[in-house]
C-alpha cells in the first residue's frame, strides 16, 4: 500500500510560504510574544512565590524551631549545673535550686516536644535518655540527703550521661535546625532566571517595534508601546523588590549569626558552671573538671569577643563585664579549695556573676532574634502585591502585543 504524500507536501509548502510573507511573520510574532509574555509572568510569579514561601518558613518555622532546639540544649545544661550546685549544699538543698532544676527539666521537655514534630529521628536519644538522667539525679539527691557518700557517684554518673549522650544529641538537633534556617535564607535568593527572561521579553518587544518601523514606516505602535511599558514596569518592579528582599535577608543572616554566637556563649557559660561545680563535688579529685573549665572559659571569652565585633550592644558589654568578674571569683574559689578551705570555696561558688552573665546573654539573644524577625517581616512586606501586579502586567503585555500587531495584520486583508 502506497501512501500519498502530496497533501502533506502541499501543507508544508503552504506553511513555508506563509512564514515568508509579511502577514505570516506578523502572525508568528503575535504567537511568540503572547507565549513569551505568559511564560515570563508565570516564571516571575513562581520565583516571587518561592521567595514568599522561604520568608514565611523563616518567620513561622525554621527560626522558632532553631530556638526550641537551642532551649533544649540550654535547659539540659543548666539543669545539670543546678543539680550539682544543689548537691554541694548537702542534706536538704535550697528550695530555689530545686525549683530551678525542675523548671529546667520541664522547659527541656516542652522544647523537645516542639522539636520532635519536625525532627523525630534527632530527638529519639533525648526522649529516651532524659528520664534515665532524672532518675539518677533523684537517686543522688536521696543519698545526699541521708548523708551517704554514694550520692556523689550517682551525680557523676548522671553528669556523664548528660555529657556523653544528652548534650551531643541536643547539639546535633540545634545544628540541624540552624542549617534549616540557612537553607530557607538561601531559597530567598535573587531570581536571576526570571529577571533575565523578563529582560529578554522587553528586548523582544523593542526588536518587534523596530521591525515594524522598518516594514511599515510608522514610528510608533500604540499596542506594542503599552506592552513594552507593562513588561518594563514588571521587570523594574521585580528587580527592585528582589534587591530589597536580598538586602533584608542579608541583614537577617547577620542577626541569626549573632544569635548563634550568643547561644554558643550561653551554652559555654553553663558548661563552665557545671565544670566549676563538679570540681568541688569531686573533693580534691576534680583536676579534669578544672581543666575543662579553663578550656571552656577560653572558648567563652572568644565567643564574647566575636559577638562584640558583630555589634557592640549594651548586653554584650554587660556580659563581658560579668564574665571577668566571674573569672576573678573562680580564682578565689580555687585558692580556697587548694588551701583546704572547702566550706569557703562552696560559699564563694554561690556568687551573682554567673546568673548576671547568663541574663546578659539572654538579653542579647532576645535583641538579636527581634532584629532577625524585623528584617524578615520587612522582606515579606516588600513582596506584598508583587504576584498580583506581575500577573496583571503580563496580561496587559499579552493584550498590547496582540492588539498592536492585529492592527498591522488588518492592513493586509
Amino acid at each position: 500500500m502506497v501512501i500519498d504524500s502530496r497533501p502533506r507536501q502541499a501543507l508544508v509548502r503552504r506553511v513555508t510560504g506563509l512564514a515568508r510573507s509579511t502577514p505570516g511573520r506578523l502572525s508568528l510574532i503575535v504567537v511568540v510574544l503572547v507565549v513569551a509574555s505568559l511564560a515570563s509572568g508565570w516564571l516571575t510569579t513562581w520565583s516571587v512565590n518561592r521567595q514568599e514561601r522561604a520568608l514565611e518558613d523563616l518567620a513561622t518555622r525554621s527560626e522558632p524551631l532553631a530556638h526550641a532546639a537551642q532551649e533544649v540544649y540550654r535547659a539540659l545544661q543548666d539543669a545539670d549545673a543546678t543539680a550539682a550546685s544543689a548537691f554541694l549544699s548537702g542534706g536538704l538543698e535550697p528550695s530555689e535550686l530545686r525549683e530551678r532544676y525542675e523548671a529546667d527539666i520541664a522547659q527541656a521537655q516542652a522544647a523537645l516536644s516542639v522539636a520532635t514534630a519536625s525532627s523525630p529521628e534527632l530527638t529519639a536519644t533525648l526522649a529516651a535518655q532524659l528520664p534515665v538522667y532524672t532518675g539518677l539525679i533523684e537517686t543522688a539527691r536521696t543519698n545526699n540527703r541521708q548523708g551517704f557518700p554514694v550520692g556523689a557517684a550517682y551525680l557523676r554518673e548522671a553528669s556523664g550521661l548528660m555529657r556523653t549522650q544528652l548534650l551531643p544529641a541536643a547539639q546535633e538537633l540545634y545544628r540541624a535546625e540552624t542549617d534549616r534556617v540557612a537553607r530557607a535564607q538561601d531559597e530567598a535568593t535573587f531570581p536571576w532566571v526570571s529577571v533575565l527572561v523578563a529582560l529578554g521579553f522587553v528586548v523582544a518587544l523593542v526588536g518587534t517595534q523596530r521591525y515594524l518601523t522598518r516594514r511599515t514606516n510608522r514610528l510608533l505602535n500604540v499596542g506594542l508601546l503599552v506592552a513594552t511599558g507593562a513588561a518594563a514596569l514588571s521587570l523594574l518592579w521585580v528587580t527592585t523588590v528582589s534587591v530589597l528582599v536580598m538586602h533584608d535577608v542579608s541583614d537577617s543572616r547577620a542577626a541569626s549569626k549573632k544569635v548563634d554566637v550568643l547561644a554558643q556563649a550561653r551554652i559555654a557559660t553553663l558548661t563552665a558552671r557545671g565544670e566549676e561545680t563538679l570540681t568541688l563535688v569531686a573533693r580534691g579529685a576534680g583536676q579534669s573538671y578544672e581543666k575543662n573549665f579553663v578550656e571552656v572559659s577560653e572558648r567563652l571569652e572568644g565567643l564574647l569577643d566575636q559577638a562584640a565585633k558583630m555589634g557592640n550592644t549594651a548586653a554584650v558589654d554587660e556580659a563581658v563585664r560579668h564574665f571577668r568578674q566571674w573569672q576573678q571569683v573562680h580564682q578565689r574559689i580555687r585558692e580556697a579549695d587548694d588551701a583546704g578551705q572547702y566550706a569557703d570555696a562552696v560559699a564563694l561558688i554561690n556568687n551573682p556573676y554567673f546568673d548576671s552573665l547568663d541574663q546578659a546573654l539572654v538579653s542579647g539573644i532576645g535583641e538579636s532574634r527581634q532584629d532577625f524577625s524585623d528584617e524578615v517581616a520587612v522582606a515579606r512586606a516588600s513582596l506584598a502585591g508583587t504576584v498580583v501586579g506581575v500577573l496583571v502586567l503580563a496580561a496587559i503585555s499579552a493584550a498590547g502585543s496582540t492588539m498592536g500587531l492585529w492592527q498591522r495584520l488588518k492592513e493586509y486583508r
